[in-house]
């Protein structure tokens, strides 16, 4: 079998970055893009940023590999007009900013694109080029307060818990990446390029825990009334219990999941009630409940549990630090993790990317280069199509998208197509429908799935039944890609196995992603999110021994949260996209897998990696020493989160202060509004800010001005949605269409008359014989039963 060249192959990207947009190239990077990335005559400031492995910045070695570097002087006129040659034969140009080189040159991104119609250029800044806060400066936990993320982190009452730092600023640069690649696949079809003035802190709002975004399972069905002002009050959605050897997490959904369980604990009488089959009915009883199996649980191990557990078919896993993940056998096996030189003599292990493209990894290949290492010229020849299409339209119209995918991960893959124009056919069956369409009680359809599932065409199939499994054939040979996250092996127990999929259609594009990977030995675990954080150490992340816990409560905070999921949708999204590139250019199709506990070890790379090297004694680590914290403001469960990342941080918030200390920061910010204390210390070169909550959040001055949100209308509830309005702004990317999420079976007359080419004698036939079926008749009159 011949080598398949990657996806990203005869790409151009000029990286004119020094900080935040590293990670950004480095994702097209690991996709086979040419990154070229200029640098001063002293190097990239970056080269030294915290934490160091015997001097070897972390940062810096994992977001550049893969790259190419060279060195051009802003002050030597021919090294000016280099760069400017190169931008001129550059597909997308990156850069980041105050930290970044086009100023350096006398020009900017925006500039670039407008002398250059064919460039895709994009800013990274932490809050945009315009608006109120267009000059703030954030760090990871400001935009964790910030996007709400710590509003709902931590106890119902006393001090938040922040988020483990480094995944604000990863999750921002998978958006980015999505960003900027949608970009440049409308320049291949459009001729135009792009100028993208891309907002850090409008992506970790969108893509990390959005506040008007997609719930997990368990929260679907919640009454909307029960929603209030303060932090989260049910902390044990996914609950962990103390072992004789650790702590262990389940997360219990579906009815058969619960009866597992159930035959786990012995059959207890008082729970033999139908009515427990419902996660609400669950919680609401989880006092005695979770009574009866932490007293199970308390004799035995993590690694009895585990197997007990899955073998009931209950999804389970161990609570296991970082170091413990990283030296597992599973991630060992399955090659996810690589021992490299981060420079010569230095030597780290560390995570190789979030991509397995057609069976191999498509991530960590060289090391970050030195400075000035390599020519002043592009490698690759660029790939440019004619016109097909006029600008202005939706990117992705005339995609054609069959989605199989469930829940968070799933939903967040095809909406993010369908947003921008595919047509994507959302497949369901009545045996197994999608966990979101889960609702609270006299609900036609919950929230969650109204908004993962705009855009979307709605076909009720059988897939298991003969006749589905033939239709459903036709529909692949129809489409252009296939979505799907379900457990490994589920596929090709359908008899759609990948080879089946591309004997049907060669330039099919299949994007999967799955909790643990599709193959190692923890590939056949059930598994969610929460599992996902608890097995590769998250979890033991996420606490602070500033927390007030209840008595004889354990001490981790992120069950309410829904990470990674938000982001591996988007992480599949960006791998899809570049095999849609690849076929454009080559006329083959994809298979991309993302493993999401892999995805999540790659978002906390540097914590990783630096913790590693301090547990298994490789090199002398020199650890970050900035001071993140959380404090409290005039006012009811008012905080506001400041990080004094250095001595010069320290003295300018004492001159706001009036005195050294946190001591007197704290007593200074008790006095005054979570708003001020932001503003007076921003206005002091300091990072701080409020914690928004869902209710606050809109009003933000720089979200409103940016237009981050958009109201959508959904004819089966009585209020708009707030949603995300797009990936970022675009000049020539209109917002996303509001095309309601469709009922169960909505569109099967539809898809199969006007895809298939199927009479309406046909249609009725296969419904009658049970292959089909369509909205119910109760239903059918309203906007959504199409």
């Amino acid at each position: 079998m011949r080598v398949r060249e990657p996806l990203l192959a005869g790409v151009r990207v000029l990286d004119l970055c020094g900080g935040p947009g590293d990670t950004v190239s480095r994702l097209l990077a690991d996709l086979g893009a040419d990154v070229l990335k200029v640098e001063p005559p002293q190097g990239s400031a970056a080269r030294h940023a915290l934490p160091t492995i015997d001097g070897v910045s972390v940062p810096f070695a994992l977001h550049n590999a893969n790259k190419r570097s060279t060195v051009l002087n802003p002050s030597n006129e021919a090294d000016r007009q280099l760069f400017f040659e190169l931008a001129s034969g550059a597909d997308i140009v990156i850069d980041d900013g105050a930290t970044g080189q086009a100023a350096a040159f006398g020009t900017s991104c925006a500039a670039l694109a407008d002398r250059f119609e064919r460039l895709v250029a994009m800013s990274v800044t932490d809050f945009g080029a315009e608006g109120p806060h267009a000059s703030w400066q954030a760090t990871d936990p400001v935009m964790y307060a910030m996007s709400t993320a710590l509003s709902r982190s931590g106890p119902a009452t006393g001090t938040p818990v922040l988020p483990p730092d480094g995944i604000a600023s990863t999750t921002a640069a998978v958006q980015a990446a999505w960003a900027v690649l949608v970009a440049y696949f409308n320049r291949l079809r459009c001729g135009a390029g792009d100028y993208i003035d891309f907002s850090r802190f409008d992506a970790v709002v969108l893509a990390l825990d959005p506040p008007f975004g997609t719930q997990g399972q368990a929260a679907t069905a919640r009454n909307a009334a029960s929603r209030w002002r303060g932090r989260p009050r049910y902390q044990d959605a996914y609950p962990i219990f103390a072992c004789r050897d650790g702590h262990v997490r389940i997360c219990v959904l579906a009815p058969r999941q619960w009866r597992g369980l159930r035959a786990w604990l012995g059959e207890p009488e008082q729970f033999q009630d139908p009515r427990f089959d419902s996660i609400v009915a669950r919680a609401q009883a989880f006092g005695e409940l979770g009574a009866l199996i932490a007293e199970f649980f308390a004799g035995q191990t993590m690694e009895q549990l585990v197997a007990d557990g899955q073998s009931h078919g209950v999804p389970i896993a161990a609570v296991m630090t970082p170091a413990e993940a990283l030296q597992s056998d599973h991630f060992a096996e399955v090659g996810a993790l690589v021992d490299t030189e981060l420079a010569p003599g230095v030597t780290a292990r560390v995570p190789v990317g979030y991509w397995v493209v057609d069976g191999e990894r498509a991530g960590y290949r060289t090391p970050a280069p030195a400075v000035g290492s390599s020519d002043v010229v592009w490698q690759t020849t660029s790939f440019a199509p004619a016109p097909s299409v006029p600008v202005g339209g939706l990117p992705l119209a005339g995609i054609r998208v069959i989605d199989l995918g469930v829940i968070v991960a799933g939903g967040e893959l095809s909406r993010l197509f369908g947003d921008l124009g595919a047509e994507v056919i959302k497949v369901e069956s009545t045996a197994y429908p999608d966990g979101l369409r889960q609702k609270g009680e006299h609900q036609a359809i919950s929230e969650s799935f109204a908004r993962s599932h705009r855009n979307h065409l709605g076909l009720g199939l059988e897939l298991r039944s003969p006749g589905g499994a033939e239709l459903f054939a036709d529909l692949v040979a129809a489409s252009d890609a296939v979505f799907a996250n379900f457990k490994p092996g589920t596929l090709d127990a359908l008899g759609f196995s990948y080879e089946r999929l591309t004997e049907l259609n060669p330039a099919l594009v299949l994007a999967e992603s799955s909790a643990f990977g599709d193959t190692g030995p923890w590939s056949k675990r059930m598994g969610y999110g929460p599992l996902v954080r608890a097995a590769i150490g998250v979890t033991r992340l996420w606490t602070s021994a500033d927390a007030a816990t209840d008595t004889g409560r354990h001490p981790f905070f992120d069950a309410t949260t829904i990470f990674p999921d938000h982001v591996v949708g988007r992480i599949s999204a960006i791998g899809a996209l570049a095999a849609l590139i690849r076929r454009q250019r080559v006329g083959i199709g994809a298979r991309i897998h993302v493993s999401q506990a892999e995805a999540a070890i790659n978002q906390l790379d540097v914590r990783y990696v630096a913790q590693a090297a301090e547990v298994f004694g490789v090199g002398a680590v020199d650890p970050d020493h900035a001071d993140h914290r959380v404090l409290a403001c005039a006012g009811d469960d008012e905080w506001c989160v400041v990080s004094l990342r250095s001595d010069d941080d320290r003295h300018a918030a004492a001159g706001v202060v009036g005195g050294d200390g946190v001591e007197v920061l704290a007593q200074w910010a008790a006095t005054r509004s979570p708003s001020d204390v932001a503003a007076a210390l921003q206005a002091a070169g300091v990072p701080a800010g409020l914690m928004h909550r869902a209710s606050t959040i809109r009003e933000d001055p720089q979200l409103k001005l940016r237009k981050v949100f958009s109201d959508m209308v959904h004819p089966l509830f009585e209020h708009p949605l707030p949603t995300e309005a797009g990936p970022a702004l675009y000049r020539h990317i209109p917002p996303a269409p509001q095309n309601p999420a469709p009922l169960p079976g909505a569109d099967s007359r539809r898809v199969c008359r006007e895809v298939l080419g199927m009479d309406e004698a046909t249609i009725d036939g296969l419904i009658t014989q049970g292959v089909l079926f369509s909205t119910p008749d109760e239903l059918a009159g309203t906007e959504v039963a199409r």
